[in-house]
């Protein structure tokens, strides 16, 4: 008699998430060989790849300030009560949040309550700032996988079980620069990729940002370059299509689906939006600017919640390298004059350039070898 299905319900909200959830999955099945995985809840792409049948797109979930959130909580209520309502319908072994804070907190305290086991993969960054929420992370969950060494003290004396796994992109950029480079688009001359972001809100606010710099990159360089957008899904990279269809765009420049990780390693620098593309960058060795741009309740908000936090940087690899060593363009100073600057300065071999790449090798030390998906699938294997 075969061993009835193993039911994984799964929460990403992200592209970020999606990636990393897909790839656990994968790691997953490998840890229970011949036993069929039944994987339902709310993702992207990639997890749809791996079978997971989803109430919810990413494409949807995604927002990217306080205000913006704020203005579709309705929606995001209605999310809430449906996945709570697949847990206590469908009774899965093990409910997995991947990042996306508030809301997954949140999910996994009504997920816990109905008894079901409950695991988080990407500990919030609670070193950041509000350690309050330590305490709440340790009653929602039962386990957390920490991408940080540093991490799991800080749960230590709550009792929750806290493993530090490593940082799943390390061992998925290893994975590109081991394969054959592709056949990409470049249109010859210095190659700048753009990287807009994954969200619509982000594309919207930066995209014409980035096009207007390119251009003033392609004057300053009499038109010998080339630039490639890798558009993270199919509705993202129709909106960012739009945007081209409005704005003027440098003579040479072509949207591919996916494949960021290529064109960054085959990319001279690039100009990119805050978040997990800007490790990404320092783990393909491709010199980058950091852009942000929110509404101005959000920025504000933002500022008042940093004043204590323990990090004063928007980008993960200052963070991590604790001190600002890619540019961050955020609100005002995210203007093309500023991104078309750096990322001159970065297309010829100046002390900018060579002290960033120095400082990457730095953050790729800190974060530690390949294997981290590995590791998590380990420690969940455990917990079912």
């Amino acid at each position: 008699m075969s061993a009835a299905p193993l039911k994984i319900m799964i929460a990403a909200g992200e592209v970020s998430g999606d990636m990393y959830g897909g790839a656990l999955i994968r790691a997953l099945r490998e840890r229970f060989p011949g036993r069929e995985l039944d994987v339902r809840g709310m993702g992207g792409d990639a997890l749809r790849a791996e079978g997971a049948q989803l109430l919810y797109h990413t494409d949807a979930l995604a927002a990217m300030g306080v205000i913006e959130v704020v203005a579709k909580i309705r929606f995001y209520k209605r999310v809430l009560a449906d996945m709570v309502a697949l847990a206590a319908e469908w009774r899965p072994d093990l409910l997995i949040t991947l990042d996306y804070y508030s809301f997954n907190i949140a999910l996994a305290e009504r997920v816990k309550a109905l008894g079901i086991r409950t695991a988080h993969y990407i500990s919030p960054k609670v070193w950041v700032w509000r350690r309050g929420r330590v305490k709440r992370i340790a009653r929602a969950f039962d386990l957390l996988l920490c991408i940080f060494p540093f991490e799991p003290a800080l749960y230590a004396p709550t009792g929750l079980r806290a493993v530090y796994v490593g940082h799943p992109l390390v061992e998925q950029a290893a994975a590109t620069r081991a394969e054959p480079p592709p056949e990409l688009p470049w249109g010859g001359g210095r190659r700048i990729a753009i990287l807009p972001g994954s969200r619509a809100g982000e594309i919207r606010a930066l995209l014409p940002t980035f096009l207007e710099a390119a251009r003033r990159v392609q004057t300053e360089l009499g038109g010998d370059c080339s630039f490639i957008l890798p558009a993270p899904t199919p509705k993202m990279r129709a909106l960012a299509e739009s945007i081209l269809a409005k704005h003027p765009a440098p003579d040479r420049l072509t949207v591919v689906d996916g494949r960021a990780r290529h064109v960054m390693a085959q990319a001279d620098c690039a100009m990119i939006a805050s978040g997990t593309a800007t490790l990404e960058a320092c783990l393909m060795d491709c010199p980058a600017l950091l852009a942000y741009r929110v509404s101005l309740p959000t920025e504000l908000l933002a500022r008042l919640i940093t004043l204590k936090a323990a990090f004063r940087y928007a980008g993960l690899v200052n963070i991590v390298a604790n001190r600002l060593v890619m540019p961050e363009l955020l609100q005002r100073d995210c203007n093309p004059a500023n991104a078309a600057r750096i990322t001159l300065d970065y297309l010829r071999d100046t002390p900018a350039r060579r002290d960033l790449l120095a400082a990457y090798a730095e953050v790729r030390d800190r974060l530690g070898p390949p294997g981290a998906t590995a590791r998590a699938a380990a420690a969940l294997a455990e917990l079912l």
